[in-house]
C-alpha cells in the first residue's frame, strides 16, 4: 500500500467527510450511485441500523480526505466497498477488510454494477460467487413533465421528522403493511425523533386528509452542489392506494427539488409503478457473496 494512505476506523466526526467521499465517488463513476450520500444519511438514523457497529466502518485517507471506504448495510453481513478511481489499487484491500470486519456468521456480500467488470473480477478472485439477489436503480430526468394533482379532499403538508415523528411512524407502519391496529403499533414501534444532518424537510411531502391525518408521503434527499435527488421512502396507506396520491406527492417533491438545482432523480426499485412515472433503469446490480471461512 502507498505510504501516504492512512487507515482509520470511523467516528461520528467523519460523517461529513464520508458524505463528501460518496458524492465525489459518484461524480467520477456513477456505477456506484446505488450507494450515495443520501442512502447513507437515510440509513444511519433508520430504526434497523445497528449504531453499535459504526466504529467497524473502515476509511482510507490521504491528506485527511477519504479515498476509500468499507461500510456495512444496516448490520453486518452486507455492505459497500468504494474507492476513488485514482486509488483503484486499494479495492482488493478494502474488500478483504470488509470480509474480515463486516461479515456475519454467513459471510459478507456486496452489490456490484453489472457494467463494472473490473470490480466483479476482483471479488471473484477473492473467493466471491454471484448470488441470487439483485437491485436496480432507476433514474428520471426532471426536465420531464411533472404535473399531477392530489385527489379532492387531500392537501400537501411538509412533515417535520422531529415534531411529527409519531404521525410519520404511524403512517410508515400502515403504509408498509403492518396493519391498522394503533395499539399494536404503539406496543411494537419505538417512537424516536430522527435527526439527520442534511435533511431538508421542505422537500418531504405528505398528503393530509380532511381529518388532518397523513395518508401518504414521499421524502427526498438533496445536497446543495449536487444535481440529483434520492427518493426514499414513498408509502401510502392501503385505503388511499390506486388514486394517484403517490404520483402527485412524488411530482410535487421533485418540482421543489428542481427549483433548488436538481435535474435528475434516483430511486432504488424495479417497480412498474416508477416506470409509469417516467423512471428508467439506470444501473442493475448483482450481489456477490463470500461465505465465512472461505
Amino acid at each position: 500500500m502507498r505510504t501516504d494512505i492512512i487507515f482509520k476506523n470511523y467516528t461520528d466526526d467523519d460523517y461529513a467527510a464520508l458524505c463528501d467521499f460518496l458524492i465525489l465517488l459518484n461524480e467520477k463513476d456513477d456505477s456506484h450511485i446505488n450507494w450515495n450520500w443520501a442512502r447513507l444519511e437515510w440509513m444511519v438514523e433508520h430504526p434497523e441500523f445497528d449504531k453499535s457497529l459504526k466504529s467497524s466502518i473502515g476509511l482510507w485517507t490521504v491528506d485527511n480526505k477519504i479515498v476509500a471506504a468499507a461500510i456495512y448495510d444496516m448490520y453486518f453481513g452486507e455492505g459497500f466497498c468504494g474507492v476513488l478511481p485514482e486509488y483503484k489499487d486499494l479495492y482488493p484491500v478494502v474488500v478483504e477488510y470488509a470480509c474480515k470486519e463486516l461479515k456475519d456468521d454467513s459471510g459478507f456480500g456486496l452489490a456490484i454494477c453489472d457494467e463494472n467488470d473490473e470490480e466483479a473480477e476482483i471479488v471473484k478472485s477473492l473467493g466471491f460467487a454471484i448470488a441470487d439477489q439483485d437491485e436496480t436503480i432507476m433514474e428520471k430526468s426532471l426536465s420531464d413533465d411533472l404535473g399531477a394533482q392530489l385527489p379532492s379532499g387531500l392537501n400537501f403538508f411538509s412533515p417535520d421528522p422531529v415534531d411529527n415523528v409519531y404521525e410519520l411512524e404511524w403512517l410508515f407502519w400502515q403504509g408498509f403493511d403492518h396493519g391498522d391496529d394503533k395499539a399494536e403499533f404503539e406496543r411494537e414501534e419505538e417512537i424516536i425523533p430522527r435527526v439527520r444532518k442534511h435533511f431538508n424537510k421542505d422537500l418531504g411531502v405528505a398528503a393530509v386528509n380532511e381529518k388532518g391525518e397523513m395518508v401518504a408521503c414521499c421524502l427526498l434527499w438533496f445536497m446543495p452542489g449536487t444535481d440529483y435527488v434520492y427518493v426514499e421512502p414513498v408509502c401510502t396507506i392501503p385505503s388511499y392506494r390506486g388514486k394517484g396520491v403517490a404520483k402527485a406527492l412524488i411530482f410535487e417533491a421533485l418540482n421543489r427539488a428542481k427549483k433548488l438545482g436538481a435535474n435528475r432523480a434516483y430511486v432504488i426499485s424495479d417497480m412498474e409503478f416508477y416506470e409509469r412515472l417516467g423512471f428508467k433503469e439506470k444501473h442493475h446490480y448483482s450481489f456477490w457473496f463470500k461465505k465465512d471461512g472461505e
